[in-house]
């Protein structure tokens, strides 16, 4: 199937989507809020299970607010954030409330110091809470870890950062109370996704240039095999009935990767750069096969 421009008819057609009850609970390098109008003008007329194997911030998963869906990512971290909310939302807001307290340039590095302590034990809201409070406080929300796994990312220049916000939290657990989390592997968690079934995903991206290779999202990168691997299994879903949606650059690469698929270029802010002046729009693919 050739590229082809979003056809009018697909956006007239699509469901309305309830009025927004939730949004991501933590910022993340990639993350889609800025892309959901194109993202959910896409979405398949209707589907069973939702499955995002590439978490992250999540915006789709808690825009669309799905029934029934499976969240996973490859962070424990991010994937322990979730199971907390979904269970102990209350002691997240408690533990966030201390930090909004506490917060200064020296908690920020004394809390940093204290994440990267391996021999550390940790209640589970304590864990989450902490996570929150680095990435709403840290330089640009960037979640950066170095090859050891620590994170390493400076504090960042607010005046006054959502650390806590209850309402936002509540709203997150509600939605996510209806998901499955699993932790791991992509291909592990769209193992059972079956006929019906509809699959976004938002890997880490391939880079439009040699320097611009950032995908430290976890410890490991997410290179040109690893794209042609995720490209594999996307066919192998279709093929089992399922739908799948997926964005990545605008990228010879990856439009090579998914001929038969169609394929929307669409414009996206640029959100995190050290140079303020680039962050404009960049151009960015949307994917779409099965429906």
């Amino acid at each position: 199937m050739a590229s082809r421009p979003l056809l009018r008819e697909r956006r007239d057609l699509r469901p309305a989507l309830p009025d927004p009850v939730a949004s991501p609970v933590i910022k993340w390098v990639g993350g889609k809020s800025k892309l959901l109008p194109e993202l959910t003008a896409r979405l398949p007329e209707r589907f069973e299970r939702y499955y995002e194997p590439f978490a992250g911030g999540a915006a789709l998963f808690f825009r669309v607010a799905p029934e029934r869906a499976v969240l996973s990512d490859s962070n424990p971290d991010l994937i322990g954030l979730y199971t907390c909310l979904q269970t102990d939302v209350a002691g997240v807001v408690r533990k966030l409330a201390y930090h909004r307290a506490a917060h200064s340039e020296a908690h920020y590095y004394a809390t940093r110091t204290k994440w990267n302590d391996r021999e550390l034990a940790w209640t589970s809201a304590d864990r989450a809470a902490t996570f929150i409070y680095l990435n709403k406080t840290c330089f640009n929300g960037l979640w950066r870890v170095n090859r050891s796994g620590a994170f390493n990312v400076p504090i960042g220049r607010y005046t006054d950062p959502p650390i806590c916000v209850p309402e936002a939290l509540h709203a997150a657990s509600a939605v996510l109370a209806r998901a499955t989390l699993r932790r791991g592997d992509y291909k592990a968690a769209v193992a059972d996704a079956r006929r019906g079934d509809f699959v976004y995903f938002d890997p880490p991206y391939d880079p439009v240039t040699p320097t611009a290779n950032f995908t430290s999202y976890t410890a490991d990168a997410f290179g040109a095999e690893h794209q042609r691997e995720l490209a594999a299994t996307a066919r192998a879903l279709v093929a089992r009935g399922c739908r799948v949606m997926l964005s990545n650059s605008d990228t010879p690469f990856i439009r090579s990767l998914y001929k038969g698929f169609a394929i929307d270029r669409v414009k996206c802010a640029r959100a995190i750069n050290a140079n303020a002046a680039k962050r404009g729009e960049v151009d960015e693919v949307i994917v779409t096969g099965g429906y």
